[in-house]
């Protein structure tokens, strides 16, 4: 009974894998005159190339920024009392002039009633010590005491209708409103804690950075001078370019000591209010030009032991490594300074795949990878150091 069971396993299991397996070898085979098997030639690999050409870029440096109000106001009380009102709300833009708070005016308003009937009285003693004068009816001496104690009466009532006037304290400059210190109710005194609220004018806005030595050391001539600096332009913390250029409006004559950097200051227009002061920003300074330069994006560049490679597809579609040297960033490309000649076809996707020789299917760029971009992407350079220290990682 344990024979017939055996038999029919081998019938239903092993036998279905030796014929299987006797097959396999007579195809194999076939395949070649010698019985080896015979390896296939690999396919063109779909790629994606870009045909480079010379060109001009600017020389640029990108450090970290902040920016400022032109102006930026603090809103103080200039006499104590109760919070009675506030006008405006947080945030918004303010006119100069525009009341922002009121302060209780009632103490005031009766100050203001005493200074002037004080000064009434005082404007009339001196009225009748001035015809007294006239006729030898009081001395000098009296009437230069009455002169003086309507004076003092008047600047008393001056003083009064000034305090009666800073109960609305007002805007001093147009701008952005800031956070109220002082909540409706609360109790103001004058000095340290008469602080209301600050409004900052942002149009135009600043942009505060500051250049290592190090990175000094690269500009032409290794001097950070006015002339050396041509244009100035911000990038915003989503990576977009900020549309309107700016200018240097400051520049320290000294090194901080403490941090070895030399302080700057630019000034942008800001009509629209797109910058709001306090923005963590990058300063693009341009100090300069590169000439005949090539534009390639950072994931197209290898980067190995031996230096930077880029894959080229060369006249026959085939693949050809190619070692070059890079500058700094552009946007969202390398700058190659040396290595490529104009017209090179550099393969710029499905780098993980590539083989020295094998054949590749080359076709053009669905989107233009030529121009630079106007910035960064997010992300990828850091704001803390310039273009020329950073480098991508490796693909």
């Amino acid at each position: 009974m344990s024979v017939n069971k055996k038999n029919v396993f081998f019938r239903h299991k092993l036998l279905p894998l030796l014929l299987g397996s006797v097959l396999s070898g007579v195809l194999f085979s076939g395949c070649s005159p010698s019985g080896a098997p015979q390896q296939q030639a690999p396919q063109a690999l779909p790629v994606t190339v870009l045909t480079v050409q010379p060109q001009n870029v600017p020389q640029v440096l990108e450090i970290m920024a902040q920016t400022e109000g032109a102006k930026e106001a603090e809103v103080r009380a200039r006499v104590g009392g109760i919070l009675m009102k506030q006008f405006y709300r947080e945030g918004e833009r303010v006119k100069e002039g525009q009341p922002l708070f009121l302060i209780d005016r009632a103490p005031y308003e009766i100050a203001h009633a005493e200074a002037k009937a004080r000064a009434d009285q005082t404007a009339r003693e001196m009225a009748r010590a001035q015809k007294l004068l006239d006729i030898n009816g009081v001395s000098r001496r009296e009437y230069d005491d009455a002169v003086s104690m309507n004076d003092m009466a008047q600047a008393a009532l001056r003083q009064a209708q000034l305090n009666l006037s800073w109960t609305s304290v007002a805007a001093p400059v147009d701008g952005i409103s800031g956070r109220a210190a002082k909540s409706v109710g609360n109790l103001v005194t004058v000095g340290v804690d008469s602080l209301l609220t600050t409004v900052y004018q942002n149009d135009p806005i600043w942009a505060r950075f500051s250049l290592g030595e190090s990175d000094t050391a690269k500009l032409p001539g290794g001097r950070l001078t006015p002339e050396v600096i041509t244009g100035v332009e911000l990038i915003l913390p989503d990576g977009a370019k900020y549309p309107l250029p700016g200018k240097l409006n400051f520049l320290a004559s000294s090194i901080d000591t403490t941090l070895g950097t030399q302080q700057m200051r630019a000034e942008f227009p800001n009509p629209d209010g797109i910058l709001l002061p306090g923005q963590f920003v990058r300063a693009r300074l341009i100090v300069g030009e590169r000439q005949g330069v090539y534009l390639v994006p950072q994931t197209a560049v290898l980067q190995t032991d031996q230096g930077d490679i880029l894959m080229l597809a060369d006249k026959d579609d085939k693949i050809a490594p190619r070692p070059v040297q890079t500058g700094d960033w552009y946007g969202t490309n390398w700058i190659v300074t040396s290595g490529l000649q104009a017209g090179d076809r550099v393969i710029i996707d499905n780098l993980l795949k590539l083989r020295p020789g094998n054949p590749v299917a080359p076709h053009a760029p669905q989107t233009p990878h030529q121009a630079p971009a106007d910035a960064p992407a997010a992300g990828e350079t850091p704001a803390t150091a310039p273009v020329s220290e950073q480098k991508p990682a490796q693909n």
